[in-house]
């Protein structure tokens, strides 16, 4: 595909946070974008802001006149994401008009390979690595183009334009095996836990899966990967793999002397050559300090420069919905966070202690899809238990039809905690009257990004 000769993008669910930074990077490119969202979110509205066509009703009638027009590529490219249902009546309009469609992991790959990647795969921690790594690229002068799996706050955005640097950063997203679009530079594993396992069926298969993607790492090149992680990459490409932790001093890159300072940390640096003292990272979360030992560590791999790596940390101001500080006040702190995996929910929780030990601890919980609800139930209730009071709300289907006898009662039903009540989103407000929160989560993939507005409102009336 000649990607010069593109006039006009359609995206089919372009309010997706991968959708959307390949909407903004055409879009950056002069081409005419339009789209179709379920549901109109802060994203869209900005992407809107930004001279994109987007509409919310699935009706093949709403499909702009020249994508209809034009249906042959290059001229005309129609990109969707899978998380889409099979049933989308605008999708079958395509597919019955013989449209080309593509997957927003193809054209990812297609436009990167024009970089050195730096790709960034794991069930958790990718999104914050791979910011990291783009505000170590642009601090120290290289300058990259980066699509984020989130929007950074230091750059308001999800997207990264250079048209000098080498480099492309690249959040690799392990859902339907998108990451084996990518042909990477240089690669890091942050985390290997079992999920999505509707699409992968068993753990050994997940496994497989990004010991495929570690395998489409450049030969000879090298992988970071954290310590511990059962991957082995094919000894015949001779790829040099190095391991990171937080602390652990049988790991190739970790954090020492690492000491708290306000809600953020300062550390020490070690690496195989030596150590680069006195990093200071300003955003919440002990779990932080082991993503920016990641981001420092693959960007030390790829030849940046300790002072550049040491500025693009302190820089780096964090992600929206990543242990998003939105309310602090009067003792009062409220932390809104994507987790939605019983070992994510462990990390946010475990770094909540750290950091305010002997507080109460309420969250607020949004299950999302069935298959994972089923498939983790036992382990949410473990990790939901850690907490001194939770709030569970309805399960968020996303793109998934209901499962018999699978809900948010069927965490409940196993968390022990005696604080613990079910709530439906409508109801929240009125239950935090309730409630008196010292430190306040909201937790959760699915839609509860959406109660951040009404909760900081209630917060400001009455926290005094």
């Amino acid at each position: 595909m000649l990607l010069d000769r593109i006039q006009r993008v359609y995206f089919l669910g372009i309010g997706g946070i991968g959708m959307s930074s390949l909407a903004r990077f055409f879009r950056s490119r002069g081409i005419a974008v339009a789209g179709y969202d379920r549901t109109q979110t802060p994203l869209t509205r900005a992407l809107e802001s930004e001279g994109i066509n987007i509409h919310y009703e699935d009706n093949p009638e709403q499909i702009p006149f020249a994508i209809q027009k034009h249906p042959s590529e290059p001229e005309t490219l129609i990109i969707y994401t899978p998380a889409i249902p099979k049933d989308m009546l605008e999708l079958n309009y395509f597919i019955d008009n013989g449209y080309l469609l593509h997957k927003r992991s193809e054209i990812l790959g297609l436009i990167t390979r024009n970089y050195d990647s730096l790709a960034v795969a794991g069930t958790h921690g990718k999104s914050t690595v791979t910011a990291m790594i783009a505000q170590i690229l642009i601090e120290s002068g290289e300058g990259c183009t980066a699509f984020l799996g989130a929007i950074s706050k230091s750059m308001n955005s999800n997207l990264v334009l250079s048209d000098l640097s080498r480099w492309a950063v690249v959040e690799a997203d392990e859902f339907d095996r998108s990451f084996l679009q990518l042909d990477p530079f240089m690669a890091c594993i942050t985390s290997m836990d079992p999920d999505h396992l509707d699409i992968y069926g068993d753990y050994e298969t997940l496994v497989k899966g990004y010991t495929d993607f570690v395998n489409r790492v450049k030969p000879q090149s090298k992988l970071l990967i954290k310590q511990g992680l059962h991957l082995q990459p094919d000894s015949a490409r001779k790829q040099k793999v190095l391991t990171y932790s937080l602390d652990s001093v049988d790991s190739d890159y970790h954090a020492r002397n690492i000491r708290q300072v306000e809600l953020g940390y300062r550390f020490d640096l070690v690496t195989p050559d030596g150590m680069v003292k006195d990093l200071l990272t300003h955003i919440p979360g002990i779990t932080n300090v082991e993503n920016a030992v990641a981001a420092a560590a693959l960007t030390l791999m790829a030849g940046i420069s300790e002072d550049g790596i040491r500025k693009g940390i302190e820089a780096f101001a964090g992600l929206v919905r990543r242990f998003d500080v939105r309310f602090n006040k009067s003792g009062v702190v409220y932390i809104d966070d994507y987790a939605h995996h019983p070992n994510e929910i462990n990390a946010l929780i475990r770094s909540i202690r750290l950091l305010f030990p002997d507080r109460k601890i309420t969250g607020i919980f949004q299950p999302h899809l069935y298959s994972r609800t089923r498939d983790f139930a036992g382990g949410f209730a473990e990790s939901l238990g850690k907490l001194d009071e939770l709030i569970l709300l309805d399960l968020y289907p996303a793109r998934e039809k209901p499962i018999p006898g699978v809900d948010s009662k069927t965490i409940f039903d196993r968390v022990e905690l005696k604080a613990k009540r079910l709530c439906a989103k409508k109801d929240l407000i009125k239950t935090l009257e309730s409630v008196q929160p010292e430190i306040l989560l909201t937790i959760g993939a699915g839609d509860i990004d959406q109660l951040c507005g009404p909760i900081i409102k209630y917060l400001e009336e009455h926290v005094a």
